[in-house]
């Protein structure tokens, strides 16, 4: 997983939570459910801030809670985006 420590960066920043949250989570970290934070709001603005990051372009149909359940699963998703 190529982008796991720039995502997990950016979901510390847009969610406000602190830097506990980098150094203790993984790719099997929890997301949507799982941090209080990570509410429809948010995803649209993780959305936003990773297009902007990685310079690539999410489709709506794109995003789906699979996408979203992990901190792996959503690094899977952005690294396969930048090939």
């Amino acid at each position: 997983m190529q982008h796991l420590d720039m995502v997990k960066n950016i979901l510390k920043n847009v969610l406000s939570l602190n830097d506990d949250f980098v150094k203790n989570s993984n790719a099997s970290t929890n997301l949507l459910g799982a941090i209080p934070e990570f509410d429809s709001m948010a995803v649209v603005s993780v959305i936003t801030v990773l297009e902007d990051e990685f310079d690539i372009f999410i489709e709506d149909d794109e995003i789906s809670g699979e996408v979203f359940d992990t901190i792996g699963s959503l690094t899977l998703f952005v690294d396969s985006k930048t090939l």
